[in-house]
């Protein structure tokens, strides 16, 4: 388990070394198992300091995202279920901070639909025009 890496995108994997877990307790209701278990799961994944990236991902993850990755579980009682929801939000969130957003290209209305705006203000128009009252 320590050894295999986390496909986060086609190109990106990280290895769950770069991953640090942090155990505390949950916070809420649930008795005596919430106070005495450590299920709250912290996934913290330094950005800088990792193999997997390049400069180039690692410089666009720090911009959008920060230079440290948290994703914090509680959710479950289970401290094992909520390793593996903090781990795919933290891997949730890099996946979204690498993304690189599509260039917009400009479009223009095509002919018909500037024509039916122009119809429709012209009828528009005349029906505020036989409105009006008469002098």
């Amino acid at each position: 388990m320590a050894g295999e890496s986390i496909r986060v995108t086609r190109s990106v994997s990280i290895p769950r070394s770069e991953i640090e877990l942090r155990f505390s307790r949950s916070s809420g209701p649930g008795g005596q198992h919430a106070q005495k278990s450590e299920t709250r799961v912290e996934a913290i994944f330094d950005v800088e300091s990792s193999a997997a990236l390049t400069d180039v991902q690692k410089r666009r993850v720090s911009a959008r995202a920060g230079p440290v990755l948290r994703a914090v579980a509680q959710d479950e009682r289970s401290q094992w279920r909520n390793r593996e929801l903090a781990t795919e939000r933290l891997v949730e969130t890099l996946r979204e901070a690498l993304r690189v957003p599509r260039k917009r290209r400009p479009t223009k209305p095509s002919k018909a639909a500037v024509e039916k705006r122009l119809e429709r203000k012209r009828r528009r128009s005349d029906v505020k025009r036989l409105r009006r009252k008469l002098d």
